[in-house]
Formats: structure tokens, sequence, C-alpha cells
């Protein structure tokens, strides 16, 4: 059986909504670093906050059910079947799932229901971090998560991404022509989508915790997390 770990309880009067923060996986993503600079900020919100460092984890589908916001830090790595049918009923029924660069989309990729779910995949980044700009899609611009946000850039890796058209594209990134591009092409950073009466909420930003010192990373994925919550 695996153990959890309960980081906060519930306060007096209305239920807390519960969060469940899966991390783990490749340790060059900073599972647990990264994960841990949202945990305050989770609690702040009413959360009763539960982290787990096993993806058995998503074999509990009476917690997954109960679980009100499914926070995923888990690069590569492979589901069962079982765990990936939970995760995805959960969803598909309210349960809220969000997360950030490969802890999210380069995850378990041999598992097509998993990417049906978070609707991206990975593909590549260009070597090493370089300093780009994000860019608010204006179509978008009263959306709760990028309201009010400017372009703003972030010095980290830059992913190339396969996405599905039913996203709703927050903003997105350009990588210019060179000798293997022919033009200029806006690629998707930060989507949202519906899966049944669940939110799903992805940020391409995120490979090393100080991508958060960027307040304009931070309060997407703060927003994100809320926006995805039942």
């Amino acid at each position: 059986m695996t153990d959890y770990t309960e980081t906060s309880s519930p306060g007096s009067g209305r239920r807390a909504r519960r969060a469940l923060v899966v991390r783990g996986g490749w340790e060059g993503h900073s599972p647990i670093e990264a994960t841990d600079l949202f945990l305050p900020f989770l609690r702040r919100h009413g959360f009763h906050v539960t982290t787990a460092e096993e993806l058995e984890v998503y074999e509990d589908a009476e917690l997954l059910a109960a679980t009100d916001l499914i926070v995923q830090c888990w690069t590569m790595g492979e589901l069962t079947r079982k765990e990936c049918a939970n995760l995805v009923a959960a969803v598909h029924a309210g349960t809220g799932f969000a997360g950030w660069h490969g802890g999210i989309i380069d995850s378990f990729r041999g598992d097509l229901d998993y990417q049906l779910l978070t609707g991206g995949q990975f593909l590549m980044h260009p070597p090493g971090f370089a300093t780009h700009r994000v860019d608010p899609v204006e179509a978008f611009a009263d959306h709760p998560v990028i309201a009010g946000l400017d372009a703003f850039e972030v010095h980290t890796e830059r992913y190339w991404v396969a996405t599905d058209p039913l996203n709703d594209v927050l903003a997105t990134t350009t990588f210019e022509a060179d000798e293997i591009l022919p033009r200029p092409v806006a690629i998707p950073a930060v989507w949202t989508r519906r899966r049944g009466l669940g939110r799903v909420f992805v940020s391409t930003i995120g490979h090393k915790p100080d991508d958060f010192d960027t307040a304009e990373a931070r309060a997407l994925t703060e927003r994100g997390l809320l926006w995805a919550s039942r």
C-alpha cells in the first residue's frame, strides 16, 4: 500500500477542496522542489493537500474521485492500464488536472489515452536554455489564467509541442525561421481544455524551479491550478 503525505488539514466551516500532488520521475525537472513552490499557495486557497511520490496513487479510484485538483509533475515513466483509466475517469467526472513542462506533457509517452487527456505532447527543444518571449493570445485576453498579463520573457527551455485542436491556446512562443524551419511559427506555450466535466491546464514553462521567479510565469501557473480545480 502506498503511503501518502498530507501537508495540510481542512479548517472549520465549509468543506476544504482537496488537492493531490503527484511528483517524481526524471529528477532533471526537480519534481519535489518545483511542486513545493506551490504547496503554500494551494493551502492559502483552502486546499487540503496530499502529496504522492509513487504512481500507484492512481490505482486509488476512490481517492481520485474525491480529489478536486490533481497537480502532476512526473516526467517520463509508465502508467498501468488501470492507473491511466482511473485518472481519465476521475477527470471526466470533474477532477481537475494541471501541470507544467515535462511533468505533464513528457509523461507516459506511449499512452495514447493519457495524450488525449492532456491535449499535447513534447516533441523537442533547442539545445540549452534561451531567453524567449511568451505572448498571450488576444482572443483569450479575458481568460482568468492570462487576464491582465502582457507578453513576457523567460530564460529556459523552449518546447516544440504537438497539440490537440480542441485546446484553448492562451499563450504562444515563436520559433524563428532557420536552416531547418522554412518560416516562423507560433507554438502553443499555455493551454486549457475540457474533458467531460473536468478541466485541464498545461504550461510548457517550468524546466527548473527558478523559471517561476518570473512573475508572469508564476502567476499564470497559480491561476491555472485554480482554474482547473473543481
